[in-house]
């Protein structure tokens, strides 16, 4: 018992170092593995080959599939693309898998010191989370020699050699076995891993072990796939896309499990090194014959998933993906374009608002009062999406824009809110009244709307890029919109003293609709202030001497 115990502890520790390595690494490079894969989706050979890249720094295709899943659900890269760096992220952890199969014990306490030591030293810096890594790293190597340890014990019990008797009585179910174990491990590295310790340790026979390691790859398949089922229909076709190649690979290697360990017996002495390099050979013979397949596939996923159209104005968040969190750079640019899907939103009520005053239709300002509810709803699901981030594994820049954005959602809900009483006064006080501005009245306030819009669409600009001139240019707009409403505020009292009948009718309504938009315009222009704050660009109570264009 005591023995079985130290088993199921090392590869408990086996999985928990792949975990830390895998969490470690995108947490410290993950922006660069994102940039990496977008730019290297020209051609397919480019897809392979940066999908074997990640994969070998992560150590996890799960971890890649779902990167890229998250870049087709967001509509940065195309399906076929995506499928062709999962081919290249499958061979990537083979090679990683070959790489850890070496004897590197004697890196196990150099990895666990060094790491822990850079880990207290700094734990909230990136030095520390390469410590991490560092740590990730040492435990899987630890874990690994445990294991042999372990194994070389147990296969001398009589109950032991029984269940492994069982396994050899059916491939099905070596393949089985294979694809559970790398779901609960969350991983097929540590599975083939693993199967190649107790192979090497005469735990099971070489056949057994090579059905596992076919069934580890169909079951890394299915853990993507399980992660991403209540993720968006666009995020969930990479990862059935990469089923299939998978299951096609079982296909395609099973009838060579025999001839595998017949021939190459006689060339590669160590059992463990028989099993990792098919599991290598494996995932090259997918990626070879499946490379050309991709488009195929791509067709067929869809025809099994198809996009769903969401209408623009749809309340539903559409790029909130629940598979980024594990990614938090990942998840905060999810964040980001989910708060300009919002600003969208309240870009339609604005736009509705002019229409409203100059055509008294009462249905639109209805309608347009509804999209008050998705601008909220959509603020909330932000909210809450953005509270699923951990912020102390963000970096400085990330910890920025994790406010800038919860800042930018909060505007965009207060100036919801402000055009939904705009609507309302309009309604209450000119359409059901029958009143209309003056003719010069008008004008102003659809200037002041213009101006409005404008502003708008700039702050938008400024948060998703951060361009600093940009942000200036919104603060300079939003004096020059303080000017004109003070300026129209007073040519509205000179045609009060003039007696204009339509100026007195709609004087209360024309003196608050010209307060609110200033209102509206000062939410939207106070996103300059982060970053020129960063930039060093403001000073206590003024805008400095403008800078060079950035």
């Amino acid at each position: 018992m005591k023995h079985l115990l130290n088993l199921l502890a090392a590869i408990a520790l086996l999985v928990w170092g792949t975990q830390l390595v895998r969490t470690g690494i995108l947490r410290v490079f993950g922006a660069n593995l994102r940039q990496l894969i977008s730019r290297g989706v020209s051609t397919r050979l480019t897809a392979v080959l940066s999908g074997i890249g990640v994969t070998a720094i992560v150590q996890s295709s799960t971890a890649t599939a779902l990167i890229v899943s998250s870049f087709v659900g967001q509509g940065m890269i195309s399906l076929t693309a995506a499928l062709a760096v999962m081919l290249g992220a499958d061979v990537g952890t083979s090679l990683m898998a070959v790489v850890f199969s070496l004897d590197l014990s004697w890196l196990s306490p150099l990895c666990i010191f060094l790491g822990v030591v850079m880990f207290v030293a700094r734990q909230d810096e990136t030095v520390g989370r390469v410590g991490r890594v560092l740590i990730g790293l040492g435990l899987m190597l630890l874990a690994l020699r445990l294991i042999t340890e372990a194994t070389a014990v147990l296969t001398q019990s009589p109950v032991m050699v029984t269940l492994l008797e069982a396994l050899t009585s059916d491939i099905t179910m070596e393949v089985l076995t294979g694809a559970i174990l790398a779901i609960i491990c969350y991983s097929s590295l540590a599975t083939v891993l693993l199967v190649a310790t107790l192979v090497a340790s005469g735990g099971i026979p070489v056949e057994v072990a090579l059905g596992l390691v076919i069934g580890a790859n169909l079951g890394s398949g299915l853990l993507a796939v399980l992660t991403t089922l209540k993720s968006s229909i666009q995020t969930r076709q990479v990862p059935l896309g990469n089923l299939m190649f998978k299951m096609i690979g079982v296909v395609l290697m099973i009838p060579l499990i025999n001839p595998w360990h017949t021939y190459m017996s006689g060339v590669v002495s160590e059992t463990g090194s028989l099993v990792v390099l098919f599991h290598l050979a494996f995932n090259l013979i997918v990626a070879v014959v499946c490379i050309m397949l991709t488009g195929k596939i791509a067709w067929l996923v869809q025809k099994l998933l198809p996009t769903e159209v969401a209408s623009p104005s749809s309340s539903r968040p559409h790029h909130l993906d629940v598979s980024a969190l594990s990614t938090p750079s990942l998840a905060i640019s999810c964040a980001a374009r989910e708060a300009l899907h919002q600003a969208d939103v309240v870009e339609s009520m604005l736009k509705g608002l002019q229409k409203v005053w100059q055509t008294d239709d009462q249905k639109l300002a209805q309608e347009l009062r509804k999209l008050d509810d998705e601008v909220d709803d959509l603020y909330s699901a932000i909210k809450y999406y953005m509270t699923k981030i951990s912020r102390a594994e963000l970096d400085e820049k990330e910890g920025r824009r994790w406010t800038d954005i919860i800042s930018f959602t909060i505007n965009m809900e207060q100036v919801g809110d402000l055009v939904e009483r705009v609507l309302q006064d309009v309604e209450d006080k000119k359409i059901k009244k029958g009143r209309h501005f003056s003719q010069a009245g008008l004008e102003e306030i659809n200037l002041l709307h213009a101006h409005l819009v404008d502003n708008l669409r700039l702050a938008m600009s400024v948060f998703l890029n951060g361009n600093v001139r940009d942000a200036q240019k919104l603060l300079e707009e939003k004096a020059r919109f303080r000017d004109l409403e003070l300026a129209y505020s007073a040519t509205h009292l000179d045609r009060l003293s003039e007696n204009t009948v339509q100026s007195i009718e709609t004087s209360s309504l024309h003196i608050d609709l010209i307060s609110d938009l200033k209102r509206i315009n000062s939410l939207l222009c106070s996103v300059a202030y982060p970053i020129l704050e960063s930039a060093g660009a403001l000073a206590p109570n003024r805008l400095r001497e403008p800078l060079n264009d950035r």
